[in-house]
């Protein structure tokens, strides 16, 4: 925790990174250590040295093939005690790492891009956010869902101490939290790209950005407070262990601690971009900048660095050269600034900054309030000094590169942004461009050497340099950024905002055999003392099968009067479906024929004001073997698939969307069906799901039964990406459904994915399903729902 009255000073600087330093955590072993990773590809594991203030590099690792640009730890698990390390890199990949081997031991790979930040939960998930746009949670080495609906990189990600609640924060400038893979709220407040999230406690968590600004937020949406400090972008922030107290990073070559709210000390460092910070269990902090130079600040007395490293740390940030476009200096008239007297006076708060003119020089001071003294933080020169090699943070459509061009194709025409880093292969980086832009393939050459002649050595974002046009040879090129994000397609077809791509696990188990609960079938008692689990894993399909065809033959008839005659049957047409309601109810031995099944699908597509009693023959008729094969064949079942889903749309008429739930459901009674259902199982759950919204108990249950369906299938395969998404559906229903009958079934379904499946239990904890479930375990009546319940919790 942050002390009253008390100044941070150095406690150490450490070496061993090649280039700038990203990203940082605390370690949980051993004891007092943290990892850094860096642009040098590298993640490296610093322990405390016993005797002194320092820090010991444990080990190195190694295992992108490009820059390293975050890292979490992963808590501790029976298979491994020590946690695990996770760290993303510009490679687009995630390394899993043991504490005490330097090799990866393993590597997740499903971004398409730049992976930034990573978060880590309980019962072993990861969350990580991408350049691609999209977060995705993994449970081990799988990805179990990927969250879509913000339009630019995804900077920032945070798992919430409430299971199954995550944070991601964008360059759209906006904040998203999700549960069960679905957006719940979008935070807006922030002018400019969101670049680190805090927790807080479980109500309130923290965001910092390119505004320059910190944001303290409640989960309900509110922003309760705003900080500013800082006078360029904000990096990185972290919170002080058990306090609202936090420490903040960024652009401005600053270290800021905030302590009840307000900017209590302010710590420059001689390095212009300072990346990353986090606060270890002692409350030291610990940051890590540009010049690649991991520094360790403390309130301790006792781990205060010598009189002689601070000294050696004042003196290298005396040197350090100043730009006043990157800093909080303002514009400067060196001819109207004071002489060294201006320093005699003291300053009025910590951080306070002053510039002097001495024997022609500007230099920049900053008021120590613990030490009653200005310090000297550098001569403003006009230029950071700081290189694309070693800065790299010119900002394009959100994402991060070492050089942007800006190019004139011709003398009159547009100009064009030409991302580059200094990693990519300007062959392939001048063809994607000319592709982008559909300019003439002719140009490749130019546009290459363009690119390997301009990124030699140049300073970044340095004015006075100058480059020919490839294009025109004449063009003056100016480097340049945008912070415009790049829209990129995928509304969320459960909120309407962000996309959900789930993946999970399953395993075989035998089934359980017993009293039907679902159909009444030899009803099912109670009993206390009974300990068998007849619920689940359940092995067939549950159908609705309850009809009247005289109602139904009557309802079609009655409407058939009043029909388009574009729509109307004839009395033959009445007939055969008359016959073919009576073979597939079992009133007679007919075989549906051909003809029947034309009419019958005739019928289907009537307008949507009068076609229901046709869906409810439909419901009924694919349950029939025959009927079944037709419509679910390779040949038809696109259509029919698009009939029914076309139903399912939340603003339709309730009866449609019930028969076509149910329709669904019934489809699984054959091999056919069930291939069927389970090869466009993601289409059908993500418009199924949209019917929860309703109060309509009938269309709950139906919905509940689809997805107990999917369960017993996926329980008989090995789908990992099918049994995180029903998951995420049980989830997502639980929460607003009401009715007892669809909870059972949604119980049974939850039962039936885990059972056996240590995954899927993981998964289902990490989702909060077990707090979700936990009332239904008191219910009395009906009994089943209280004993179903207690056996899931018994897995879970």
């Amino acid at each position: 925790m942050a002390g009253e009255g008390s100044a941070f000073r150095l406690r150490c600087s450490l070496l061993g990174h090649g280039q700038d330093v990203r990203g940082l955590t605390r370690g949980l072993f051993p004891e007092g250590s943290f990892v850094s990773v860096s642009r040098d590809r590298t993640a490296r594991l610093w322990t405390p040295d016993g005797l002194n203030r320092g820090f010991t590099e444990m080990h190195c690792m190694s295992g992108h093939s490009n820059f390293v640009s975050c890292v979490c730890i992963i808590p501790p698990s029976d298979l491994y005690p020590r946690g695990l390390i996770a760290t993303g890199g510009n490679d687009h990949n995630i390394c899993i790492f043991t504490v005490d081997n330097p090799a990866p031991l393993y590597v997740l790979k499903g971004h398409k891009n730049t992976v930034c930040s990573l978060s880590s939960g309980k019962f072993g998930t990861l969350l990580s956010g991408s350049w691609d746009t999209t977060a995705k949670v993994w449970l081990n080495d799988r990805c179990m869902m990927t969250l879509q609906g913000h339009t630019a990189a995804i900077w920032a990600v945070k798992i919430l101490p409430e299971q199954g609640l995550m944070l991601t924060g964008s360059a759209d400038k906006t904040i998203k939290l999700w549960k069960a893979g679905r957006c719940e709220r979008t935070f807006a407040g922030h002018e400019d790209c969101v670049r680190g999230l805090a927790i807080l406690s479980e109500m309130e968590f923290l965001s910092c950005a390119n505004d320059a600004s910190v944001r303290r937020w409640q989960i309900s949406g509110e922003c309760l407070q705003v900080y500013y400090g800082h006078t360029n972008y904000i990096y990185s922030i972290s919170v002080f262990p058990r306090c609202k107290d936090f420490v903040t990073t960024g652009e401005d070559r600053s270290l800021r601690i905030w302590k009840q709210g307000e900017c209590a000390q302010t710590i420059r460092l001689p390095a212009q971009s300072v990346w990353c910070c986090c606060v270890l269990d002692n409350g030291d902090i610990v940051v890590g900048a540009s010049d690649g130079i991991i520094r360790v600040f403390t309130e301790s007395l006792e781990r205060t660095a010598s009189a002689e490293e601070i000294q050696a740390f004042e003196n290298e940030l005396a040197q350090a050269s100043i730009d006043p476009k990157t800093g909080d200096l303002g514009d400067i008239n060196a001819d109207d600034l004071p002489g060294r007297e201006h320093l005699k006076d003291p300053g009025t708060r910590d951080g306070q900054t002053r510039l002097i003119k001495d024997n022609g020089k500007v230099e920049a001071y900053q008021w120590s309030v613990s030490e009653g003294r200005w310090i000297k933080i550098g001569d403003v020169v006009g230029s950071s000094g700081a290189t694309q090699q070693t800065s790299g943070k010119v900002l394009f459509e959100g994402k991060e590169y070492d050089y942007v061009f800006t190019i004139d194709v011709n003398e009159n025409g547009p100009s064009y942004k030409l991302p580059y880093n200094i990693t990519d292969d300007p062959w392939l980086t001048a063809y994607n461009f000319l592709q982008k832009n559909d300019l003439n393939p002719m140009f490749l050459d130019q546009v290459a050497k363009f690119i390997m002649d301009n990124t030699k050595g140049q300073t970044l974002l340095s004015t006075s340099n100058q480059f020919s046009d490839p294009f025109t040879g004449a063009g003056r090129y100016v480097p340049g950024s945008s912070s415009g994000s790049s829209a990129i397609p995928g509304a969320d077809p459960f909120t309407g905002a962000g996309r959900y791509v789930p993946g999970s696990a399953s395993n075989t188990v035998p089934p359980v055999g017993g009293v039907d609960p679902f159909t009444g079938m030899d009803a099912y008692q109670s009993a206390a003392a009974k300990v068998e689990n007849i619920y689940f894993p359940k092995k067939d399909a549950v159908t609705f099968d309850q009809a009247n065809p005289t109602q139904i033959l009557g309802k079609l008839k009655e409407l058939n009067c009043s029909a388009a005659e574009e729509h109307k049957l004839t009395e033959d047409d009445l007939i055969i479906l008359e016959k073919l309601l009576s073979a597939t109810c079992n009133t007679s031995t007919e075989t549906p024929t051909a003809q029947q099944l034309q009419t019958l699908w005739r019928a289907v597509n009537w307008p949507e004001d009068i076609v229901f009693p046709a869906l409810d023959i439909l419901r009924l008729s694919v349950r029939h073997p025959t009927v079944n094969e037709n419509f679910c064949s390779e040949k038809e079942h696109v259509q029919f698939i698009i009939l029914l889903l076309k139903f399912l749309n939340p603003k339709g008429k309730q009866a449609n969307q019930l028969l076509a739930l149910r329709a669904l459901c019934n489809c699984f009674v054959s091999h056919a069906g069930q291939k069927l259902m389970m090869e466009q199982r993601d289409e059908i759950m993500t418009q199924a799901i949209e019917t929860k919204s309703g109060s309509n108990k009938n269309i709950h249950i139906a919905l509940a039964t689809l997805t107990l369906n999917y369960a017993v299938c996926l329980h008989k395969v090995n789908n990992v990406e099918g049994k995180a998404q029903c998951l995420s559906v049980i989830s997502t229903v639980m929460e607003v459904v009401q009715d007892l009958e669809a909870i059972f079934r949604l119980l049974v379904a939850l039962g039936t994915l885990i059972s056996d499946d240590t995954n899927a239990v993981q998964l289902a904890k990490s989702l909060g399903v077990d707090s979700q479930i936990k009332k239904y375990a008191s219910v009395s009546e009906p009994a089943k729902v209280k004993e179903c319940c207690r056996f899931v919790l018994n897995l879970l």
